[in-house]
């Protein structure tokens, strides 16, 4: 068995699944806080230097998972694995937002697309460089600054 435990938690404008945007281009400017478990905070230590970071998460309020789904921006069923869909065997989420500061163990973050409450499970620093292509979303991307969930998925 896996397990993990929180490290801290993730506070946004966003209290309800329906009408969030589904990534953080599409939450552009919007602010949020990351409150890191007091115990953790010797490990921001050089996080400073970066003006993007990743956070791994928990899909707190999911209600269970299909491995085929209808994507928000596409009329096709996919692989759950190709997609970003909270709904997953292992409901854990990515979200690349901006840093603006560092207040002892608080992260004060912008572009944040992540439901209030949610569980934080780690911090990566974000490298433009490591990332890839996209597959079927390279027609697509251009609609994430209005694409908003529909609520659709478990």
């Amino acid at each position: 068995m896996v397990q993990y435990e929180p490290i801290g938690v993730i506070k946004t404008p966003y209290k309800m699944k329906k009408g969030t945007p589904i990534q953080p281009p599409g939450a552009r400017d919007v602010k949020g806080t990351v409150e890191l478990n007091p115990e953790y905070t010797d490990g921001l230590k050089d996080l400073d230097g970066f003006t993007h970071i990743i956070l791994v998460y928990h899909f707190h309020r999911t209600d269970g998972h299909s491995l085929h789904v209808q994507p928000y921006m596409d009329q096709t069923k996919r692989g759950v694995f190709a997609t970003r869909i909270p709904g997953r065997p292992n409901p854990i989420g990515i979200s690349v937002v901006r840093l603006d500061e560092i207040q002892g163990n608080t992260l004060h973050v912008r572009d944040v697309d992540i439901l209030d409450g949610t569980h934080l499970l780690d911090i990566k620093p974000y490298v433009p460089e490591f990332d890839a292509e996209i597959g079927w979303l390279t027609n697509r991307v251009q609609r994430l600054q209005k694409t908003r969930s529909d609520g659709r998925t478990k």
